[in-house]
């Protein structure tokens, strides 16, 4: 079935269509914007006569739009900063982790990109991405490892590394039971992002300035605070700019982990094309 356009029919007044947002990572967050994008969407519908479309996105192959990060599967090359790669331990002391799939807690992802399978575990405030190697079975003891990328500063490959030792210590000597509680407050920055994609989703669909407005903060907010030179109106113009960067190219930032200004974005020169101001 084809994906339909997610500018025409997408209900993006309310804002609890969104909540998923605050519980993404960066690479869930980069798929977000990047499937809002109307080339992108393109090359799906025409993706029998290009197959070769997905290497402008920093995909091995496309994905289908109408999938939200929750159900997506998109295959990033190379794959994110966050991602880990698990083989088999050759030299593994006697008590050391075996890889037992269905005694890792949180929610499982399991799935093959045709050359391996990649495994997502989404615990309470952390997400983990496994590349399974060939030959991993479970009851192997195994080793997590990272790519040695020349790019990376010591300080990216030191966070890189801390990031995933946090991972392996939530998944090592801890019961599924014990992952059964509350999600924690959203942060400030995961609020940024659904009111950024929501104000994405109002400017695609052709909603002005304050009908953005309106929908993310509410009719009485705006009757109340809108005018020419309004912190209200200025907020909401920096969302939707801020939306459409990430969407044009800024998304490769959010899967290297590098970090996001707050409020302005500077337009990324990265992406397939640069973007372009609005109002």
């Amino acid at each position: 079935m084809e994906a339909t356009d997610i500018r025409h029919g997408h209900p993006w007044h309310p804002s609890a269509a969104y909540l998923y947002v605050l519980h993404l990572d960066g690479p869930g967050l980069a798929w977000e914007y990047l499937r809002r994008h109307p080339d992108y969407q393109s090359d799906w519908q025409r993706r029998r006569h290009r197959p070769d479309a997905a290497q402008r996105w920093g995909l091995r192959s496309l994905e289908d739009p109408a999938l939200d990060a929750r159900d997506a599967h998109p295959d990033w090359g190379p794959d994110p900063a966050a991602s880990a790669q698990l083989h088999p331990d050759l030299d593994a002391p006697e008590e050391g982790w075996r890889f037992d799939l269905w005694a890792l807690p949180g929610h499982k992802r399991l799935h093959s990109d045709g050359r391996r399978l990649r495994l997502a575990v989404d615990l309470p405030g952390r997400h983990l991405r496994l590349a399974l190697a060939p030959g991993l079975r479970d009851g192997m003891a195994c080793a997590f490892g990272t790519r040695a990328a020349t790019s990376f500063t010591a300080e990216a490959a030191r966070a890189s590394h801390r990031a995933l030792a946090l991972g392996v210590a939530s998944l090592e000597g801890h019961s599924p039971q014990a992952f059964a509680q509350a999600r924690e407050r959203p942060s400030p920055t995961a609020l940024q992002e659904l009111h950024s994609l929501q104000a994405l989703d109002g400017y695609l669909a052709g909603a002005s300035l304050r009908e953005v407005a309106t929908g993310l903060f509410g009719a009485d907010a705006v009757a109340a605070g809108w005018h020419t030179d309004s912190g209200l109106r200025a907020r909401t113009r920096r969302l939707v700019r801020r939306g459409e960067a990430l969407m044009r190219g800024g998304y490769r930032r959010l899967l290297q982990n590098d970090p996001l200004e707050q409020g302005r974005f500077a337009h990324s020169q990265n992406g397939p094309e640069q973007a372009a101001g609005v109002f």
